[in-house]
């Protein structure tokens, strides 16, 4: 398996920050996103976050579901 890139690791950084953040887990962050139309599960959103191979598209619909309004990126 690929290793991942200090961008990707960047990424997984930033969305597990951003949920603590916010106080959501990743079952509740399954349940926020299926109140913007997105279907998942907690195991496979678990898998995605850990792997941290997703798109900005993902990271960004994961950081609108609880509120994330702005991002501290360093």
């Amino acid at each position: 398996m690929a290793e991942r890139t200090d961008w990707e690791e960047k990424a997984t950084g930033v969305l597990r920050a951003e949920m603590a953040r916010h106080g959501v887990t990743h079952a509740q962050l399954v349940e926020k996103l299926a109140d913007k139309g997105i279907e998942d599960n907690e195991r496979n959103l678990r898998n995605i976050v850990s792997r941290g191979k997703f798109t900005a598209g993902f990271l960004l619909q994961c950081l609108s579901a609880p509120g994330c309004t702005s991002l501290y990126l360093e």
